[in-house]
C-alpha cells in the first residue's frame, strides 16, 4: 500500500454484521409481535389469578373460625380453598415462566452471557419442555374428557359441584406454558440472530421500585 492508500473499513459488531442475521426486518418484527401478545396473555392472566391468593387466604382464615370459633363447618367451603390453591398453580404457571419465577438448578446460567442463555433456552424449550408439555397434555386429556362427559362433582357430601371445570385447569396449564415457552424460543432465536428481546412486562414489584 502506498502512503496514500487506505486500508478497507473493518467492522467489528452484532450477530448482523457476522453474518448471523437470518431472520430480516420483516421476520423480527413478527416475531417481536407475537412475544408481546403472549407476553400480554399470560400477563393479564397472572395478575388476575393473584387476585385469588388473597381469596384463599380470607376463606381459610373464615373456614378456621367457624369450624374452632362457632363449631360451623362446611364441605364445600373447605373444598373451596383447595380448589382455588389448585387453580392459581395450574393458571399462573405461565406467568411464573415469564418472569423466569421457575427455580433453577444449575451454576453456570446466571453467570452466562446473552447469547449462552438464549441457547440454554433454546434447546431446553425444544427438547425438555416442549416433550413435557406434550406428555402431560396425553395423560391428562382422557382424564379431563370422562370428567366433562360425567359432568363430574366432589366425592364428598355437600362438596363443590364442577369438579370437571376444575380438573379443566390441567388444559389450560398445557397451553399457557406452551405459549409462553413459544414465546421464550423465539426471544431466544432474536438473540442469536444478533437482535434485541422485547421487554418484558413489568411486575408490580419492578413498577414501585
Amino acid at each position: 500500500f502506498g502512503r496514500g492508500s487506505a486500508l478497507p473499513e473493518q467492522r467489528v459488531g452484532s450477530g448482523r454484521d457476522r453474518g448471523g442475521d437470518f431472520l430480516g426486518e420483516r421476520g423480527a418484527e413478527v416475531l417481536v409481535v407475537i412475544i408481546r401478545a403472549i407476553d400480554r396473555l399470560n400477563e393479564r392472566v397472572g395478575r388476575i389469578t393473584s387476585w385469588l391468593v388473597l381469596t384463599m387466604v380470607l376463606t381459610t382464615f373464615l373456614v378456621a373460625t367457624l369450624r374452632y370459633g362457632f363449631d360451623l363447618g362446611w364441605v364445600w367451603l373447605q373444598e373451596l380453598y383447595v380448589w382455588m390453591f389448585g387453580t392459581v398453580i395450574m393458571v399462573g404457571v405461565g406467568y411464573t415462566l415469564l418472569h423466569d419465577g421457575h427455580v433453577r438448578v444449575d451454576i453456570f446460567y446466571l453467570a452466562a452471557g446473552a447469547r449462552a442463555k438464549a441457547w440454554v433456552n433454546l434447546i431446553g424449550t425444544i427438547f425438555l419442555l416442549f416433550p413435557t408439555i406434550a406428555s402431560v397434555s396425553w395423560v391428562i386429556w382422557p382424564y379431563v374428557l370422562l370428567s366433562w362427559q360425567r359432568l363430574e362433582t366432589s366425592r364428598e357430601a355437600g362438596g363443590m359441584h364442577g369438579l370437571f371445570l376444575w380438573k379443566t385447569t390441567m388444559l389450560v396449564f398445557c397451553v399457557l406454558l406452551f405459549v409462553q415457552g413459544l414465546a421464550l424460543l423465539l426471544r431466544s432465536v432474536l438473540v442469536l440472530s444478533g437482535r434485541k428481546e422485547p421487554a418484558k412486562p413489568a411486575t408490580s414489584a419492578t413498577t414501585e421500585a
